[in-house]
């Protein structure tokens, strides 16, 4: 059996948009001869329960139509388990399908998701949270509150760039002391636009954030990009997309497979684009090759 969990509104599509994702899915599938069952999403979490009873009936794959959020809270569910996850992208960035080459086409995304053999990458954790992408800390953490608002009616990627745009002005950096793994002390405080710790290169819609990261390689890559002025932060922002962020004036870039982050003040973190408060201080560490995944 495969289940498909579908946010209906991901992508700033409109409500009517489930019906024909739904109907979608099922064709396909029925045509591969599997039997299939589709839930829609109702609210935040939603994805998560759908997806432990789906495992619990015995689903063989749990395809996540959406964005990152509902691609985090099904990939959460079937962390440290032995059923994989397909992925249909339908969001504002689809950051870790471009990664994994999941092709953007729905019909595509699917067929090759159920012929696939599957294969495991790693899961991060911060704050107890599990993410499959990234997280972060700072800006982007800042701008996907912003977006989460109940205020915020329009989605979408070109929403997402009005309110970073806004943001971009008016954002005022915290200070941050990091340890990384073993180390004995903590790296002198600095005062950082953002702190990302990135399972997979991408933060979506082509903006690389950490080059080098891999998705099975047993280690996050931890970001920190320093702030010396507001006009060099904008002035280094055309790096994310081509490639060459790790070049900018301030950024630093190790790989880790754990850290503390300790700031000034409370810490507002997203984890793949869903916004948590925090505390003084977060733990972040990597779970190697924890997660099937169908590609």
């Amino acid at each position: 059996m495969i289940t498909f969990i579908i946010n209906p509104i991901s992508g700033g599509v409109s409500s009517d948009a489930a019906r024909a994702r739904a109907e979608l899915a099922s064709a396909i599938v029925d045509r591969h001869g599997d039997p299939a069952e589709v839930f829609v999403t109702e609210h935040q979490g939603h994805a998560r329960e759908l997806t432990r009873a789906a495992v619990a009936r015995g689903a063989r794959l749990v395809m996540a139509w959406g964005g990152d959020g509902t691609i985090n809270e099904v990939a959460s569910a079937l962390t440290f388990g032995e059923v994989p996850l397909g992925i249909v992208p339908a969001g504002s960035g689809n950051g870790l399908a471009r990664q994994l080459s999941i092709n953007l086409k729905p019909d595509e995304a699917i067929r090759r998701a159920i012929a696939a053999e599957p294969r495991r990458i790693d899961v991060g954790e911060i704050d107890g949270r599990l993410f499959v992408n990234l997280a972060g800390i700072g800006f982007d953490a800042h701008v996907a509150s912003k977006f989460s608002e109940a205020s915020n009616r329009r989605r979408g990627f070109a929403s997402y760039v009005s309110i970073a745009g806004r943001a971009l002005m008016t954002y005022e950096p915290a200070t941050y002391s990091i340890r990384a793994d073993s180390d004995d002390s903590a790296c002198p405080p600095t005062r950082a636009v953002l702190v990302t710790v990135a399972n997979s290169p991408e933060f979506g819609n082509g903006a690389v954030i950490a080059p080098g990261a891999r998705v099975d390689d047993g280690l996050l890559d931890l970001v920190v990009m320093e702030e010396h002025s507001r006009l060099n932060t904008i002035v280094q922002l055309p790096r994310l997309f081509q490639g060459t962020v790790d070049r900018a004036k301030g950024c630093s870039i190790r790989r880790i497979a754990r850290a503390t982050i300790e700031s000034d003040r409370p810490m507002v973190y997203h984890v793949d684009g869903e916004p948590v408060k925090g505390g003084l201080s977060l733990r972040v560490r990597v779970h190697p090759l924890a997660l099937y995944v169908a590609v």
